[in-house]
């Protein structure tokens, strides 16, 4: 169901919570260095509009959210959504100092940033860039 045997217990799957299904094909999870510069490369090249959430397994606020962003990517099927651990992204996430965090991208270049939780602040967001 997700992918490859190595990838089981990390990325979305790994976070052990209950997220609603993805009807868009438009959520990913980058659960190591290696996939989440693939997806940044995607996200570079396809130029379609995207947000990252960057986030932690033992981060509460992290967890609260992380079930909304899923269900917002079914809401919203012409953005990517990328969640990305930063404890399986160490390298690729240093800049990261506040979790959650959430990077919106348009034609490849990253446009805005939002730290911390909050659903209405997330949807609106959303809804400006989507």
């Amino acid at each position: 169901m997700w992918g490859r045997s190595e990838e089981k217990g990390k990325g979305l799957e790994g976070t052990g919570l209950i997220l609603p299904v993805n009807r868009h094909a438009n959520l990913k999870s980058a659960s190591s260095d290696q996939k989440f510069l693939e997806i940044m490369e995607s996200i570079k090249s396809c130029k379609t509009p995207a947000v990252i959430n960057y986030g932690a397994s033992w981060c509460q606020v992290c967890s609260q959210i992380l079930p909304k962003f899923c269900q917002f990517s079914n809401n919203f099927p012409k953005l990517s959504f990328i969640y990305a651990d930063i404890d399986e992204c160490p390298e690729t996430t240093q800049q990261i100092r506040y979790t959650p965090t959430f990077h919106f991208f348009r034609d490849g270049e990253r446009v805005d940033e939002m730290i911390g939780a909050g659903e209405e602040r997330l949807h609106d967001r959303l809804w400006l860039h989507s």
